[in-house]
């Protein structure tokens, strides 16, 4: 019995004396990794940013089926913060600044310990160079699970590891994953809208259209006014040579609204059109093949197209309804000039007259007013 005794101190003690050591051991750490993905940067940059993508590549996340993801109203960007939860992990990751294609930096709060984390993005012969930096000072829980599984720098560095590989794989699907269907001749239905009209240049197209309807959209509701279908981008030019483009960004409403003088939200009316139609199917950063076949398709059935504005582009599907960029639907309309309109126009004469066909011209009627640049 008295053997017993000693041994059960003797545990005690050591447990004690490591309890001790843990503790006292230095708790700051850094933790690097880097991974080569075959994307381009803007493409890597734009995802990583958006915090609701992280569920789909951050293992912490995604390993565990009982964690539950919450976000802040706004995801992307400074400021943006998503948490977590489960039974064995909680902790919540924010934003802090960015650089756009350049860099991200963060603050998370994993398991505990704070950590102050910066993400680059480096163009590479592959794709893109994303190197996943974290510093940080450990908790005791920390101390002891590293103590336990090999140090910190294999623990969070397998963390990763793992989470930029699956990165890859998401990215590398949902970017090269597209389809495009030219369906010919349709009739476009026409619409009052809200819309603010800028110069952009091609390849901030989509994020600023992002930006803009939401800022439109947020408009309509502080003002009760009742939307009337999927937003629109309507490009009075689109210019590949000096990669610029004049676009109205439009949200559809029920109604004919009349905005305040001064206002930088214009209104404006869109009469119905032919035109031809092509959907693309996938992420947005495939539109130029999707334009490039519909123009194809104009060039092979020599159709002519109303000069008036360039095409309109409608997102049917987006990011702010799916995630799934592969699932993302855009549908394109390029006009065809208006048909003619033969009208009786009755001749006061004593001898049969022939009625004389006149070209009544109806284009779609949009409001020119602001222009700003980006």
């Amino acid at each position: 019995m008295r053997i017993l005794k000693y041994i059960f101190l003797l545990l005690l003690l050591s447990l004690v004396a490591l309890t001790i050591f843990i503790a006292t051991q230095k708790g700051d750490f850094t933790v690097e990794r880097s991974h080569i993905i075959k994307a381009p940067k803007n493409t890597v940059y734009q995802f990583v940013n958006d915090l609701r993508n992280w569920e789909d590549f951050a293992t912490w996340t995604t390993e565990d089926p009982t964690t539950q993801l919450s976000y802040s109203e706004k995801s992307t960007g400074n400021g943006a913060t998503m948490t977590w939860e489960s039974q064995d992990n909680s902790g919540s990751l924010k934003n802090l600044s960015s650089k756009e294609n350049d860099s991200i930096f963060q603050k998370m709060d994993y398991k505990g310990s704070d950590l102050s984390i910066v993400l680059r993005f480096k163009d590479t012969l592959n794709g893109t160079k994303i190197t996943w930096k974290s510093q940080g000072k450990m908790s005791f829980t920390m101390k002891i699970m590293a103590a336990m599984k090999g140090g910190i720098d294999k623990i969070m560095g397998r963390v990763y590891e793992k989470s930029l590989e699956k990165l890859e794989k998401t990215l590398v699907f949902e970017t090269n994953t597209f389809n495009v269907k030219v369906i010919g001749l349709t009739t476009k239905s026409g619409t009052n809208f809200l819309r603010q009209t800028f110069t952009s240049k091609l390849p901030s197209v989509y994020k600023n259209a992002l930006i803009i309807f939401n800022t439109i959209t947020t408009f309509c509701s502080n003002n009760g006014i009742e939307l009337n279908g999927k937003p629109f981008l309507l490009f009075h030019s689109y210019n590949t040579t000096t990669g610029l483009a004049k676009i109205s960004f439009c949200v559809p409403t029920k109604n004919r609204i009349l905005t305040s003088s001064g206002s930088d939200i214009l209104s404006g009316n869109l009469e119905p059109f032919e035109a031809v139609k092509t959907l693309l199917t996938g992420n947005y950063t495939h539109i130029n093949k999707a334009i490039q076949q519909s123009n194809a398709y104009i060039a092979k059935n020599k159709i002519i197209v109303n000069p008036n504005f360039s095409h309109l582009e409608i997102f049917k599907i987006n990011k702010t309804e799916v995630k799934n960029a592969s699932k993302w639907e855009t549908e394109i309309y390029v006009p065809l000039p208006p048909k003619v309109i033969p009208v009786m126009v009755p001749v006061k004469t004593t001898t049969a007259a022939a009625t004389t066909p006149i070209r009544k011209l109806e284009p779609p009627a949009i409001e020119e007013k602001e222009e700003t640049e980006f």
